[in-house]
């Protein structure tokens, strides 16, 4: 399939009375702000979009998207791919005060002053939304072995130092 590039902007209320389909690709220079975060964005951004009209009335953005990064391990610090996917299904509002009135399966997208939305942010958005909270390799590929990661154990010279409040055990009698 040939690679067609989205557009930035699109109308979600014109192009849910048309049941409008999308099908493409963010280029790699376009996600400036993933690379920000990342390490590096390693390929194209792959998104599907579908947008319609629900049973409720409601116009709805339904889409995937995909692309790969490389991010740092925060136990070994070396760098890993990692393909973040997303789905998502957003309903545009004129302003955020009419986020409260959509369904929970809906997440708002705010139009701006022309009725339209910048796809382009939306799908960065999640993208980054989707990063892992700590990223790390898989224990098997990562270079710190288990038994270099130890938790809640006290080193013996700490168990060694004298009590710095025993002296007020004295006080006590």
């Amino acid at each position: 399939m040939k690679k067609v590039k989205l557009p930035l902007t699109i109308n979600p209320r014109k192009d849910a009375q048309h049941r409008a389909d999308y099908e493409g690709v963010f280029v790699n220079a376009q996600l400036k702000r993933l690379g920000e975060i990342v390490r590096q964005v390693q390929s194209d951004a792959q998104i599907t979009l579908s947008l319609g009209i629900d049973s409720q009335g409601l116009t709805v953005m339904k889409g995937t998207a995909q692309v790969d990064v490389e991010l740092e391990c925060q136990r070994c610090g070396n760098p890993f791919s990692q393909t973040l996917e997303c789905n998502f299904s957003f309903s545009p509002v004129s302003n955020m005060d009419q986020a409260d009135n959509l369904p929970e399966i809906y997440e708002p997208m705010e139009l701006n002053e022309f009725g339209e939305v910048n796809l382009l942010d939306i799908i960065i958005d999640e993208f980054i939304l989707n990063l892992p909270l700590v990223p790390k390799h898989d224990d098997e590929h990562c270079e710190v072995s288990v038994a270099d990661m130890v938790f809640g154990e006290i080193p013996d010279e700490e168990a060694k130092k004298p009590n710095p409040f025993a002296v007020l055990a004295n006080l006590k009698k």
